[in-house]
């Protein structure tokens, strides 16, 4: 496996103030990019910052604060970026949580497919303008093996009908690699590849939202199971930085090497009615709103 330096690249990776975010931030920082850390968490995200910066001696390490659940912080996030920085290499779509019992975001929309499809979905498409400027350039979801029990439902999406976190979630990152794709197709010619990625069950944190059942039943029944963090970044680290990877799009990785999906994943039609729902569900043609986030 090689890699190559990332010396004058910039990357973005949201989700980045803990677990393999955080460590997916600092493999691309220790290899000298300019690294944007996005967290939910103002007091986090700073002493993020201060920790990368100290961990790998690298000062190029910045911080935007917003919830990706939420499409008004979205945006903010996105033309916050866009203020300071014309080009994007490398855009890690990271951030993401499984909810047991549902919510509602501001905006009306169940909280797990608010922020684990549709904060990736948007804030993509609000940076591809900078992605575009800066190709060669990577977008790189992060999905999961969760996936392969899933089909999307599109009579019921956002789980209304009957809630299920364990549903919700799988369903959350078939999306997340249908949506990858799609985003794929569309973008062939354009020097920005996209890619999908299962990390591995990695003990990270997550899921400990959920009250001490839960918080339980990760880190003592599940334990033994679980990758470090380390680990768990491996393939985003990969993706982001080797060039084998140059050119190469629309796939799913698992352990650096691309591996088939769910037979769900692939159907085309599927793919493109998943994309306009999320056109209608974030209010707007998403790159028609990208000049004027």
């Amino acid at each position: 496996m090689r890699e190559s330096s990332m010396q004058g690249k910039v990357c973005l990776v949201t989700g980045a103030t803990g677990g393999i975010g955080r460590e997916t931030a600092k493999g691309l920082a220790d290899r000298g990019a300019r690294v944007v850390i996005v967290g939910r968490n103002a007091d986090k995200v700073t002493r993020t910052i201060s920790a990368i910066t100290s961990e790998t001696g690298n000062p190029q390490v910045e911080g935007l604060v917003g919830d990706l659940s939420v499409q008004a912080e979205v945006r903010r996030v996105a033309r916050e970026f866009l203020a300071s920085h014309d080009r994007l290499h490398v855009l890690v779509n990271n951030a993401g949580m499984f909810y047991w019992n549902r919510e509602l975001t501001p905006d009306g929309i169940e909280r797990t497919f608010a922020l684990n499809h549709l904060g990736y979905f948007l804030l993509t498409e609000l940076l591809l303008p900078a992605l575009k400027t800066g190709a060669p350039s990577r977008i790189i979801n992060v999905a999961s093996d969760a996936h392969r029990s899933a089909h999307l439902d599109f009579s019921d999406l956002q789980n209304a009908r009957k809630y299920s976190g364990i549903r919700a979630y799988s369903q959350s990152k078939l999306a997340n690699i249908m949506f990858t794709y799609e985003l794929a197709r569309r973008l062939e010619g354009t020097g920005v590849t996209a890619n999908a990625l299962h990390p591995g069950f990695v003990a990270s944190g997550f899921a400990r939202n959920n009250g001490p059942i839960v918080r339980f039943f990760m880190d003592t029944l599940l334990r033994p199971m679980q990758i470090s963090v380390e680990k768990g970044a491996q393939t985003s680290i990969y993706l982001a930085t080797s060039p084998e990877v140059e050119g190469v799009s629309g796939k799913y990785f698992d352990r650096c090497k691309p591996v088939p999906s769910n037979d769900a994943s692939y159907n085309k039609a599927d793919q493109q009615r998943l994309w306009e729902i999320s056109e209608q569900l974030v209010g707007e043609k998403a790159e028609a709103a990208a000049g004027g986030v």
